[in-house]
Formats: structure tokens, sequence, C-alpha cells
């Protein structure tokens, strides 16, 4: 289903037609996310520049179309969630929690929501859902492809769009799965763990901080 996610509206209308189509969710995985937009304004390209400096429109990208939208997804999933006593919220998130990656607000982002993951985790325990952040690696989407015909990126430690999916996959089956809630896990380490490949038989690196 098509849906904005800067719309409350819109979102409510999906989980209503889950609810009235389905009866029961078991899976939730929010990815939803924006700021990407309009890297470069005036010919000028503005990723980098200072926090001081930054244009407003990427806040509002990052933290509404991202964390919010995380946030409700979130929120109408648990309500059917609790009543079963079942399912999965994962938050796809990044290293630019732990680390400054270029810019101030990505990191703001990408911290509120492995903390909302955390806290979500808490108050969802008693319920037996467990809520987990994901950190996947490069991810060859149509975006990064065109950037690495520029040579802005090197692909060779890059992950297939549907790897994250299998390790979601793996993990959503895991029996020992409640023991991860509230976690941060780093896709490709889940991945060797469970036995995960990628679509051409491929096992991606397990990056770490230091490799960022």
């Amino acid at each position: 289903m098509r849906c904005d996610h800067l719309s409350d509206e819109e979102t409510a209308s999906v989980f209503d037609v889950i609810r009235s189509e389905c009866s029961s969710l078991d899976l939730v995985v929010n990815c939803a996310w924006g700021g990407y937009e309009k890297m470069v304004e005036g010919g000028a390209f503005t990723w980098t520049v200072p926090f001081w400096e930054q244009p407003m429109h990427r806040w509002s990208g990052m933290m509404d179309a991202g964390v919010r939208a995380a946030f409700v997804c979130s929120a109408h999933a648990a309500r059917m969630m609790t009543t079963r006593h079942q399912g999965l919220i994962v938050n796809i998130s990044f290293w630019a929690a732990q680390r400054h990656l270029g810019n101030t607000i990505y990191g703001i982002a990408k911290a509120a929501t492995d903390k909302m993951t955390s806290d979500m985790a808490v108050e969802l325990k008693p319920f037996g859902i467990p809520v987990i952040a994901l950190y996947p690696g490069l991810v060859r989407t149509e975006a990064v492809l065109a950037a690495a015909e520029s040579g802005a990126f090197d692909l060779s430690t890059s992950e297939s769009p549907e790897f994250i999916g299998r390790v979601i996959n793996a993990l959503f089956r895991d029996p020992n799965l409640m023991s991860r809630t509230g976690q941060v896990l780093v896709a490709a380490a889940v991945a060797k763990e469970l036995g995960v490949l990628d679509i051409d038989g491929s096992s991606p690196p397990v990056l770490t901080l230091a490799d960022i």
C-alpha cells in the first residue's frame, strides 16, 4: 500500500486495513526515512556543513519521516500485538548513533532510534514482544548504485536490499529472540550467527565502528 508516513492519517489507514483484512500482525520493520533529499542546494553540497548551517528540512526529513514515523507505526503495531502477546518490532538504524558521520542531525536521529528501541523494549517485555535496532551495512539501493558509478562508494563489502530481510526472517524464527530485546544488532553479525547468506550466496563482512 502506498503510504506517506508524514501523514498520521495515511499511516493509520494502513493499519486499519491490516486489522480488517488480517486480524493480527506479527512483524513491523520501521525503515521509512527522509533527509537525503536535496543534498546539493544552490550548487553546494550541504550534508557536511556545520549544524548551525544545516537546512531545517533535513531535521524534518530525519526526525519526522524517520524517527516519528517509526514511533507512530510501532504504536499502531503494539496495540495489535499486545492483545496476542506476540510479535516483533525492528527499527532500522545505523552507526551514526555512536559516531559522528558528517552530520549532527543524522547522529541525533539514529541515537533517538536506538534509545526508542531500548525503551519500547522495556514497556513491551511483559507482553513477550521483542524490539530490536538493526544496523545494515552498505546496501545496494538504486541511489547507492548510481553514486558508485561516480566512485562515491566501494561496493566490495555491500549488501543486497534483500539481505537484511533474510536476517530479520531468521531473527523472527530464532527461539532465543526475546533474549535480544532492546539491543542494537549488526545485521551481518546476526547473519553469521544464524547462517544467513545474501542472495548471491555471499556472507557480507561484519563492519565495526572503526570501519565506518
